[in-house]
């Protein structure tokens, strides 16, 4: 497996070859991103993942600085996995320049939910994303379903500009007790480790009352945030979103996803559930 650092490496590995099947990461790699790539090795070849993390995408005070940099194991990791290729810029690579032209996804999408409490941060994800696919040219890039915000995003950018690549969704992966693997459960003390399922039983709990034909998804979701807030957590937001389009559901839904952010001490914690068919909500 080769490790590259610069975009004229980059691009003299992958001159000539088609077919590149790409991975974005920021590092700090846990089994949800390995996913990514075994998924990636059955849509094409060579396999690339990137890892960056990305300062376009963080807000004053967020964890910028303290997001975990663990290139080495990130590597062993890939190789295993059967990654062919690693792209592992610093920032001064990747921004040559101060990047004054920025990608700017649609208010429906990107200033709701996560977007409402991150602002800037969608611009920032889909902008870095746009020049790493500029930079890897692939012709098909995975994300995982976790991020399910971002996930249509990207997808929605891909549409508008005409990119020739399909965006193909992983799974979530999950613990034993349902918390959706993330890089930032290293954050968590033993403690929060062990309350921090809560977040992903409760949308769960959404779920299966809207699928055995509760009506009323504000209530529920209203419920599913005072108790977590009985519990300690600082909620952002749970809510019921049409899957396709993350606007309030209409009657024409087919596709439903409920969605929550939430804080436990200082880390912040995102999770989501799909819901197929179409329940009927007030």
């Amino acid at each position: 497996m080769q490790v590259l650092h610069t975009a004229a490496e980059l691009r003299a590995a992958l001159a000539g070859r088609a077919g590149t099947a790409f991975v974005p990461t920021m590092g700090n790699l846990h089994a949800g991103h390995i996913s990514l790539v075994e998924l990636a090795k059955q849509h094409g070849q060579p396999v690339v993942a990137s890892i960056f993390v990305n300062p376009l995408q963080f807000g004053a005070g967020e964890d910028f600085e303290r997001y975990p940099r663990t290139l080495e194991s990130d590597c062993e990791k890939l190789s295993a996995a059967g990654c062919d290729l690693v792209f592992a810029p610093d920032v001064a690579e990747m921004y040559p320049v101060p990047q004054t032209f920025t990608v700017q996804p649609p208010d429906s999408l990107a200033n709701d939910l996560c977007g409402a409490f991150r602002p800037g941060h969608f611009s920032g994800v889909a902008t870095v994303v746009l020049k790493l696919f500029n930079l890897v040219q692939p012709h098909v890039a995975m994300f995982g379903r976790k991020d399910f915000q971002q996930l249509l995003v990207i997808r929605e950018m891909v549409r508008q500009f005409n990119l020739p690549i399909d965006i193909v969704a992983g799974d979530t992966l999950r613990e034993a007790d349902g918390l959706a693997m993330s890089s930032r459960n290293a954050y968590l003390g033993a403690s929060e480790r062990i309350q921090a399922a809560q977040l992903h039983r409760e949308l769960a709990t959404i779920a299966a009352a809207l699928q055995a034909g509760e009506r009323d998804a504000e209530a529920l979701c209203a419920a599913a945030c005072r108790r977590l807030k009985m519990a300690g957590w600082r909620v952002d937001y749970v809510a019921l979103r049409d899957a396709t389009t993350l606007q309030a559901p209409t009657p024409a839904s087919t596709r439903l996803v409920v969605l929550g952010a939430a804080w436990l001490g200082s880390t912040r914690l995102i999770d989501n559930l799909e819901i197929s068919g179409s329940p009927s909500t007030q």
